[in-house]
């Protein structure tokens, strides 16, 4: 598991993403792989919401990464959970199923849309002590868990 706090600002949301690249390779995801591409936008997409709409000066946004193994069963794969958390209630995302589909000449509105096509889902919930959490799955069939 990875754990770390970044300021709410775009360069924590960068820092997250290069630390989340780094540690993927580290636990044997290749750099390159259309796994870690996946993944890396996932954790830019989610770190760059919890910079523009869920920040509050002052506070972090945290980013998780887990790597949950596999029952050692081949249909099972592994799973890379990423969570961002950030600590503004207020501004909620609509859940997956009632995201709007942005007009294709607006200029923002799509990044949870890609959350949406390259996880195996993921949700929404709320943050302890307050704030809210995004939680994305990233199934990695034939992963070698380390």
């Amino acid at each position: 598991m990875f754990t770390q706090r970044f300021s709410s600002t775009p360069r924590g949301a960068r820092l997250a993403r290069l630390l989340a690249e780094r540690r993927l390779v580290e636990w044997g995801i290749p750099y390159g792989s259309d796994a870690a591409f996946s993944a890396t936008l996932i954790v830019a997409e989610l770190a760059t919401n919890a910079v523009t709409h869920g920040r509050i000066p002052g506070r972090d946004f945290e980013l998780s990464l887990t790597l949950l193994q596999s029952n050692a069963n081949p249909a099972n794969p592994a799973t890379l959970r990423i969570e961002v958390g950030d600590t503004r209630t207020e501004c909620r995302p609509p859940n997956p199923e009632m995201l709007p589909v942005p007009s294709p000449y607006s200029e923002s509105g799509r990044g949870l849309h890609l959350v949406s096509t390259l996880a195996d889902r993921w949700t929404i919930r709320p943050r302890s002590p307050l704030g809210k959490t995004l939680l994305a799955e990233l199934e990695l069939p034939g992963m070698p868990v380390i």
